[in-house]
């Protein structure tokens, strides 16, 4: 009896191993039943390449808020401020490009690497474009109690003093310290830059007497509208909606637009599907009522770009920045 069921329960053996062996085998196949790691799978950093309590922190932490809720982990902002907006960029080469990083990107980024000597980053390789977002409201601000009522004053004050007027910006290669360069260019003015970490520092400096104008993002707001400062012009193509009694450059005889459009970017090299993700959730951030609140206090408004329309655009600003650059021979 014992010799005729062994067979039998050998077989049985046989086939439960059998069935065993084939479900690791299922298991070990790729795409099978294996379930991918779920993006993120741990909180998100955004680096900003500006001084904490200025207008690009703001708005990043009330889109970064947003995005967290659809991302369904923390964006955690950290701010990098100093060498003109380039240290959150500069950061995203130590990255690994998982997604789990990202940095906004301002115009700066497109300009130091053809100012300097020795460019640290190459911003038409070295990065992945994942959204593009808005663009500032920028002003020249001078103290209420100053001479200067209108920005014609204020320039015909600085031609005629040379090297007597200081003004403050958020850093060397930004849009606000060129374009303060080509206004003086254009009217033979001699003038001295003074850069700022961000807009708390430029503020400081400009009620102490330290400087006597600032050329900032909208930052000056709440220090215009309490008495404290006082705005020559907006730079922008239309008046600003909270400040309409204020001229534009144009306006102003001076016969240029700035508004420094930026976005967000990753590492090299990141995967399409994390790409997909992150760009999805900062879009519907960006478009968040809560969010487009804070673009209105400061008089921005969205500029969605997706990430092929937005490297196209990298390509076409960092050219288009080349030939400024060249034209104006600025070196760091």
């Amino acid at each position: 009896m014992t010799r005729n069921r062994a067979p039998g329960a050998f077989r049985a053996l046989l086939r439960r191993r059998s069935a065993l062996l084939g479900a690791g085998a299922l298991l070990a196949a790729p795409g099978v039943h294996a379930q991918p790691a779920r993006f993120p799978d741990r909180a998100v950093r955004l680096l900003v390449p500006w001084a904490a309590g200025g207008t690009t922190d703001i708005q990043m932490r009330a889109m970064a808020d947003q995005a967290s809720r659809r991302l369904g982990q923390p964006v955690i902002v950290e701010n990098r401020p100093g060498a003109g907006g380039v240290l959150a960029a500069q950061q995203l080469l130590q990255e690994r490009p998982d997604g789990h990083v990202l940095a906004q990107m301002p115009i700066s980024v497109f300009r130091h690497p053809q100012m300097a000597q020795r460019a640290l980053f190459n911003p038409l390789e070295d990065f992945t474009w994942v959204i593009h977002v808005t663009g500032y409201l920028f002003g020249i601000v001078v103290r209420a109690d100053a001479p200067w009522r209108t920005l014609a004053e204020f320039l015909d004050y600085a031609k005629a003093n040379p090297g007597r007027v200081n003004y403050g910006t958020p850093g060397v290669g930004t849009s606000l310290h060129i374009t303060m360069e080509q206004i003086a260019g254009g009217r033979g003015i001699e003038w001295t830059h003074v850069p700022f970490r961000g807009w708390a520092e430029n503020a400081q400096a400009l009620l102490g007497g330290q400087i006597q104008a600032s050329a900032d993002s909208s930052g000056w707001a709440d220090l215009v509208q309490s008495g404290r400062l006082r705005l020559l012009a907006t730079w922008g193509a239309e008046r600003a909606k909270r400040f309409p009694d204020v001229p534009t450059l144009r306006e102003s005889g001076v016969d240029i637009v700035s508004i420094s459009p930026y976005g967000l970017a990753g590492p090299r090299g990141m995967a399409p599907e994390v790409v997909r993700v992150l760009h999805d959730a900062f879009r519907e951030a960006l478009f968040d009522p809560a969010h487009v609140a804070v673009l209105d206090r400061f008089d921005m408004q969205p500029m969605y770009l997706g990430p092929e329309d937005y490297a196209t655009l990298a390509r076409r600003t960092f050219a288009e920045e080349g030939e400024m650059i060249r034209r104006l021979g600025l070196r760091l």
